[in-house]
């Protein structure tokens, strides 16, 4: 094939042996990686409803033990996922791993985010070439049984290396390919039919994404990514190609670099994990039977200062708090090491610590999953010992 036929089928080399693979073998277990990029505020997502400090440490945004979603002595949910996680927390489908994370604590967006994607050890220089899912992708091996996929506009750093792997982006939901006088007009057009609301609705979530990553820190920090309510709208795509033909998933979801108006039980937070838990539940939904074999590992680049700040917001932290979702999760528990939630606790007197750090989580979940020796883990993170916390 010449090059300017190959230009025309809109393809890229990237994506080339992804559509020369065949399906996957329903056995085969599916993972799906959510970067939440911009460092989501992982206390008042798992609540530590046990704490007087939390509810001293933030008089404006704390949320209420009463509104918590009950998980256990210590631990309450945010009730913006009362429709979407809960309910996979109450069919032991949903684990939490709190203060986790990496050893960085440079608090920067963007280095943090790509010392987690590489996956490399902490010291020592880093090759931007190898991202740690790519190397995963290589020890599983390639041909009909594995295909890894970003759900990207680009292929991220977690998922280059030295396998080429493919990337299927979804629908630029914060950039509207026709004006606002256009859409006024196409709204009116459809005015009085079976199909008025239906249009109009469409343009008014549409507006809300672009609204969503208007602010100009909160776009920068999530490179990007697609917003919570666009992965909500997304969902069920990505399920299906991952139930038909996709073992290796990654998506990242933007807007969580929350300094300002953040909010508790309500508000601009809480509005973000009500659609990222709806997205959530939906892929679970679609995924069908696939769902007993599947994984979906939630994270971010780092926690939130403990404390609220002036803006009834938060600032850069360090401890966070992951998500591990699938029909097969040893769930409706809080996995890993845990302290007591007060100032003694808090690391640097601000942050929740790093306990459960982010590759020795991960190096123990990919061993039970794959049954990866000590060699091949070794490869996916050199330098880390795997922690076994009982996720699978």
């Amino acid at each position: 094939m010449k090059r300017r036929n190959l230009l025309q089928l809109g393809l890229t080399a990237s994506a080339l042996p992804m559509q020369l693979w065949a399906a996957p073998s329903p056995t085969t277990p599916r993972l799906l990686v959510v970067f939440l990029r911009g460092a989501y505020d992982a206390a008042n997502l798992l609540v530590p409803v046990s704490s007087s400090f939390y509810y001293e440490a933030r008089p404006n945004i704390a949320i209420a033990k009463t509104a918590a979603l009950p998980l256990d002595s210590d631990w309450g949910l945010a009730p913006a996922l009362a429709d979407s996680i809960h309910p996979l927390w109450l069919k032991g489908q949903a684990a939490f791993v709190p203060f986790a994370g990496t050893h960085d604590t440079t608090r920067s967006h963007f280095e943090t985010q790509d010392h987690i994607e590489l996956g490399q050890p902490d010291d020592g220089s880093r090759d931007f070439r190898s991202g740690f899912m790519n190397r995963l992708a290589s020890v599983l091996g390639t041909g009909a049984a594995l295909e890894a996929m970003a759900f990207t506009d680009q292929v991220p750093l977690i998922l280059r290396g030295e396998l080429p792997v493919g990337n299927q982006a979804l629908r630029d939901l914060g950039k509207p390919g026709i004006s606002a006088a256009q859409a006024q007009t196409i709204t009116s057009m459809y005015a009085g039919t079976r199909w008025a609301s239906t249009v109009s609705g469409g343009f008014e979530v549409r507006d809300e994404v672009g609204k969503e990553m208007a602010a100009g820190e909160m776009e920068a920090a999530s490179r990007n990514a697609i917003p919570p309510k666009g992965f909500a709208l997304e969902a069920r795509r990505i399920a299906r190609l991952m139930r038909e033909r996709v073992t290796l998933g990654f998506i990242d979801v933007g807007g969580w670099d929350t300094h300002v108006g953040e909010g508790g039980a309500t508000g601009q937070l809480a509005n973000r994990l009500g659609e990222l838990g709806k997205g959530l539940a939906l892929f679970a939904d679609e995924m069908g039977p696939q769902w007993s074999n599947t994984v979906v590992v939630v994270v971010s680049e780092f926690g939130r200062t403990f404390r609220e700040n002036g803006n009834r917001g938060t600032d850069h932290g360090h401890g966070s708090a992951y998500w591990v979702l699938g029909g097969g999760v040893q769930g409706g528990r809080i996995a890993g090491e845990q302290v007591a939630v007060n100032a003694s606790t808090l690391f640097q007197n601000r942050d929740y610590p790093v306990l459960n750090e982010y590759r020795a989580v991960l190096g123990g979940l990919f061993k039970r999953m794959y049954g990866l020796d000590d060699a091949q883990l070794a490869t996916v993170f050199p330098g880390a010992s795997a922690r076994d916390v009982g996720l699978v």
